[in-house]
């Protein structure tokens, strides 16, 4: 009895070459697809760098001694842009990003308190973003370069406290 050769027919359940991520973004290989391979890990997951910004900004935000993040005109424009529907997020004001595939880079503008060390300052930034990006997106931050653009000033009010006095 003779076999003949059989010829490999592609498999069902092969992952897609190809795909575009959102806007900019990585794009995050997942394994080999089969029956054999665990279902977290068929497919691809995209993460667009609006994502990225908005990660970085919030985790800048909550270190104390930040007063805002975006310089004066930057701040007054998305003061204009918040209200306009569709508009740029307030969080993401002040932050740029560059995503690549598997890493990213963040570059922050930032306003300070008086009276803080502005290295220290700097440093916990770095290592609230770096930690709130890799844990959430699971790209390698690279580098978070931080522009200190100004210091608020004891008698200074924010743009968020002047909107609450006035109604």
């Amino acid at each position: 009895m003779s076999t003949s050769p059989k010829t490999a027919a592609p498999a069902v359940n092969e992952p897609r070459t190809g795909g575009t991520p959102l806007s900019g973004g990585a794009t995050v290989q997942a394994g080999p697809a089969g029956a054999d391979t665990a279902p977290a890990t068929r497919g691809k997951t995209s993460i667009a760098d609006g994502v990225v910004e908005k990660i970085a900004g919030m985790a800048a935000r909550e270190v104390p001694g930040v007063a805002a993040l975006g310089g004066g005109l930057a701040r007054t424009l998305g003061a204009v842009r918040d209200r306009v529907p569709g508009g740029r997020s307030p969080v993401t004001r002040g932050v740029k990003v560059e995503v690549g595939e598997r890493q990213t880079a963040v570059d922050l503008d930032i306003v300070v308190e008086y009276g803080v060390p502005i290295t220290e300052v700097a440093g916990d930034i770095r290592e609230n973003v770096i930690s709130a990006v890799e844990r959430m997106t699971g790209l390698e931050v690279v580098e978070v370069n931080i522009a200190v653009i100004d210091v608020r000033l004891p008698d200074e009010t924010t743009e968020d406290e002047a909107e609450t006095r006035v109604q």
